[in-house]
């Protein structure tokens, strides 16, 4: 019967008799005495303290035991070397003519080398493991990349599974030197011998690089500018004169513009914006201070890369300067009506007029869209109506006016459901002015018309302003309200009008009707009418859901 002691060694419980544990505390003892004079003693004695770890648990592992013995400290100590023999061969190997000590006497593991890496070590691991040089394995690595992949796949793969060399020990087991005393006090020199060769040239590397820097950023722009005089010469005349055809492109499309608005004349121009924010005569300044704006730059452009193309100069300081002060008496021009302009918009004003609709006997009513276009007395007389189209209709389907150039938005209509019998159709109209009178008479000179012929109720595309008066925000918002249960049928030509779509209801109209989409007018509000389902069709749902239940009950 032996007595047995519970030792910690670095976080590793061993259970170890008395006689073992003096053995093992005499061999620690010597072997923190020889390396206490080390530059780092703490950290290779704990190294040597955990390969003597890993020896006791491959013991105990390999003779199925939990006790360590007397035997089994001299075994791994007979392993590891003595002090006495590890200072007895330092000695022969100071001797004259001693050769150096081989400690790459084990089988080597394989381990990611932190140390060098250029991802996770993968590859130096590899090179260790087969002492060659770690630059093959990664140029394998990369060839077998373009074989679809697989590379890269196999790196993943090892990457997980190979582990990572932490501790001295899987360092000198990755590289195949035999962790004893030696063999840890020289992995430890040489360890240290390399930190202190990369301190020295870090030292006298340090001000050459400086240098080597200096010198290729010097070298790089001296060729820069060598390429720049010659190749660089040729590429910047190629880019100017492609900037020269796009500059002539865009200055010809620029005249072709403004010949366009000329083409109109004052009186169509002065419907187009932003001609229509301003009087007649202010919209000519608007249409030659856009065009300056627009031409000075290109033309300044154009004779810059000429001059740079054919080494002629072409524009100088008088030419540059004239332009400037064109271009900026055509931006002050157009700031100075525009923000006139703007002004004009500074106060709004509504007005309301309420028109009574005539009643039907089947509360059905017809909303059409009226195509006859709107011509005003001067209008009639100017064109000479009665004499040369006496009987026929002027359509309005072309949308000849403000609308074409979003001057004006389509008249909104809306139906909504009324509380008395009698139905009912709200304008409002609605304008901006620089005041608010100037507002008001601006809504006021809005006009537009809106008919009733038995169940026939006819609107307008568009509204339209008293002749010379300026666009100023105009809009109609139209308010239809009806009785409950009334029957609106809605022509397709309305669609811009209405704020709901009008093709789907009708398609959902069973029989379609011609006149357009037909809605009832609901508790709730306007709902598309659609036809109800024959009591057959219902009975015979039911019976199918009856039949699909019983089925999926049996399943």
């Amino acid at each position: 019967m032996n007595k047995t002691i519970i030792i910690n060694i670095n976080g590793t419980v061993f259970h170890i008799e008395e006689d073992a544990y003096d053995v093992l505390k005499l061999y620690m003892t010597d072997v923190k005495r020889h390396f206490s004079t080390s530059a780092d003693s703490l950290e290779i004695t704990t190294d040597i303290e955990n390969r003597i770890a890993e020896m006791f648990n491959e013991i105990l592992a390999s003779q199925s035991k939990q006790v360590i013995v007397e035997q089994d400290v001299k075994l791994v100590v007979e392993q590891m070397g003595t002090v006495e023999d590890f200072e007895f061969a330092e000695d022969d190997a100071k001797a004259p003519g001693a050769g150096n000590y081989a400690y790459n006497t084990e089988r080597r593991r394989l381990f990611r080398d932190p140390d060098d890496h250029l991802v996770s070590g993968v590859a130096a691991g590899i090179a260790n493991y087969f002492d060659i040089q770690a630059v093959w394995v990664r140029l394998a690595f990369a060839v077998s990349f373009c074989a679809a992949g697989s590379g890269f796949f196999l790196y993943v793969i090892l990457w997980i599974v190979v582990p990572k060399a932490v501790s001295r020990a899987d360092r000198m087991a990755m590289k195949g030197e035999k962790q004893d005393l030696k063999g840890f006090k020289k992995n430890f020199e040489e360890e240290l011998s390399t930190v202190k060769d990369h301190l020295h040239n870090f030292q006298h590397e340090a001000k050459p690089f400086v240098y080597k820097t200096r010198d290729f950023i010097g070298d790089f722009f001296d060729h820069l500018g060598v390429f720049l005089r010659g190749a660089g010469g040729l590429l910047g005349k190629l880019i100017g004169g492609a900037i020269l055809l796009g500059c002539f492109g865009l200055a010809i499309a620029l005249i072709v513009t403004l010949v366009a608005f000329l083409a109109f004349g004052k009186q169509d121009i002065y419907h187009i914006p932003p001609f229509n924010f301003v009087n007649q005569e202010t919209s000519m300044v608007f249409l030659a201070g856009g065009f300056l704006l627009l031409a000075i730059p290109l033309l300044t452009i154009i004779l810059l890369i000429i001059g740079f193309l054919f080494k002629n100069a072409t524009f100088n300081r008088t030419i540059g300067t004239t332009l400037l002060c064109v271009w900026l008496a055509a931006l002050g021009a157009v700031v100075y009506y525009g923000v006139k302009a703007t002004a004009d918009f500074r106060e709004g004003a509504r007005l309301s007029n309420t028109v009574n609709i005539k009643p039907t006997a089947n509360s059905t009513y017809y909303l059409q869209l009226n195509d006859a276009k709107y011509l005003s007395n001067e209008d009639s007389t100017r064109l000479r109506i009665k004499e040369r189209f006496n009987g026929m209709v002027i359509l309005d389907d072309d949308f000849n006016g403000d609308d074409n150039f979003g001057a004006s938005d389509p008249v909104s209509i809306n139906v909504e459901k009324s509380d008395v019998p009698q139905p009912v159709l709200i304008e409002s109209f609605t304008a901006r002015g620089r005041d608010y009178e100037d507002a008001l008479m601006n809504t006021r000179n809005i006009s537009y018309r809106f008919t009733q012929k038995d169940s026939v109720l006819k609107f307008d595309r568009r509204i339209e302003r008293l002749a010379g008066a300026k666009w100023r925000g105009q809009k109609l918002y139209i308010t239809i309200k009806v009785p409950l249960n009334s029957t609106l049928v809605i022509d397709q030509k309305l669609d811009r009008n209405m704020g709901f779509n009008l093709y789907d209801c009708g398609q959902s109209n069973q029989p379609t009707n011609p006149n357009g989409s037909v809605f009832v007018m609901a508790a709730n509000g306007l709902e598309c009418k659609i036809p109800p389902v024959p009591q057959a069709t219902i009975d015979s749902l039911r019976r199918q859901e009856v039949a699909d239940s019983i089925k999926n009950a049996a399943q």
